[in-house]
């Protein structure tokens, strides 16, 4: 198989979608790999890292999307690669596709493979994928939000751990999974109090016997959160329903409560966002907005900010499921991997995750029924 691996294109996205140690993987396999030149430059990898292993570096994006059956990404392709998108060509990468109806219609029309890192899911429920970057995304919230409380930021003035005499911050985080504990344990770790709220009352355990109690868990429902929200120096989003659009959970009217300066951080941007005056995605560039006098941060690839430690994470990750679809091809690496099968949101022309043709009001069809699986199977 030819394997094209890109240049991200997003604003200020430094990761890359594999490394070298993947291109030497995918060669001993007899796969063929084209990087665009600089590809991995953010990440602090060199082209001579990946002609070593055995890569062809080309400067040319449009020569790998024209050649490449597997096209490598860490973010959704952008609109302007949305041209250079081959038909039945197979794209790995995040892709929310939730949230980018226009990116879904474009993938539908070309027929593309479109297979999404955040909604392979293993049997036991658990987003391997995701669930890197959402560690990474969650300790960044914390460290985010210290700064931007920061006076000379537009921030209250107030230092997260406090000092003798003087009490820390508030630290509130809405919904105890991956993201949401790494934030409370780094934001601990700097002294902060933490609130973590969850509808899961195992998981708030689960958070009360880890952190030994430091952690006041409140049941996430509207009193509870808008009580909470009201006391907040630092409020952190963390909330997500796998593949769909991210349920509103805090109202404009409970942001309206908050003191001036406090900082609002939503980490689920991606999927729409669960804070509702988080009404735009922002960029590492141009990071924050204020509203109702308070400083959003809602930047949409947060861990692109730190990619030698976010790419090398990620790529541990996907490498396995990269080797298995360059190995099978596409329809008998879902058969095979079921938790692959699962990363399936555009196949052929129909949109196979559910959570995605709700979105966007379209039609949805089971990826057995798209890839003829039952027919195949008795061949």
């Amino acid at each position: 198989m030819i394997i094209g691996v890109l240049r991200e294109i997003k604003n200020n996205e430094n990761r890359v979608a594999l490394t070298p140690p993947g291109v030497h993987a995918l060669k001993k396999e007899g796969h063929r790999v084209l990087v665009e030149t600089t590809a991995g430059r953010g990440s602090g990898l060199e082209d001579e890292d990946y002609t070593s292993m055995g890569a062809e570096i080309t400067d040319s994006a449009e020569q790998i999307f024209r050649e490449a059956e597997l096209v490598l990404k860490v973010k959704e392709p952008l609109p302007s690669e949305y041209n250079m998108l081959r038909d039945y060509q197979i794209i790995f990468t995040y892709l929310h596709l939730a949230m980018e109806k226009e990116l879904t219609r474009v993938l539908l029309d070309k027929k593309i493979t479109a297979v999404a890192y955040e909604t392979i899911q293993l049997d036991d429920g658990r987003l391997p994928l995701l669930i890197p970057m959402s560690e990474i995304a969650g300790k960044m919230a914390v460290q985010i939000g210290a700064h931007y409380l920061e006076e000379p930021q537009g921030g209250r003035g107030v230092l997260l751990g406090g000092t003798p005499g003087v009490p820390p911050a508030n630290v509130v985080i809405i919904g105890a999974g991956t993201s949401g504990t790494n934030a409370a344990r780094v934001a601990l770790g700097m002294g902060a109090n933490v609130i973590l709220l969850d509808i899961n009352i195992d998981r708030l355990r689960y958070v009360d016997e880890t952190f030994g109690g430091r952690v006041q868990t409140m049941a996430s429902n509207p009193y509870n959160i808008a009580r909470a929200v009201e006391t907040a120096d630092l409020l952190i989003g963390a909330v997500l329903i796998t593949g769909a659009k991210a349920p509103v959970l805090v109202s404009e009217d409970m942001v309206k409560t908050m003191k001036p300066g406090s900082v609002i951080i939503d980490l689920a941007v991606d999927q729409g966002g669960c804070i509702a005056t988080i009404d735009r995605i922002t960029t590492h560039s141009n990071p924050v907005y204020i509203k109702h006098g308070v400083i959003h941060y809602a930047v949409g690839n947060m861990p692109g900010a730190v990619p030698f430690s976010s790419t090398f994470a990620l790529t541990n990750a996907t490498l396995p499921y990269v080797l298995d679809i360059s190995r099978f091809g596409y329809r008998v690496a879902a058969m095979k991997n079921r938790a692959l099968a699962q990363g399936y949101n555009v196949c052929k022309g129909q949109i196979t995750y559910e959570a995605v043709a709700e979105a966007h009001g379209l039609p949805y069809q089971p990826l057995e029924d798209v890839l003829e699986l039952k027919k195949f199977l008795k061949m």
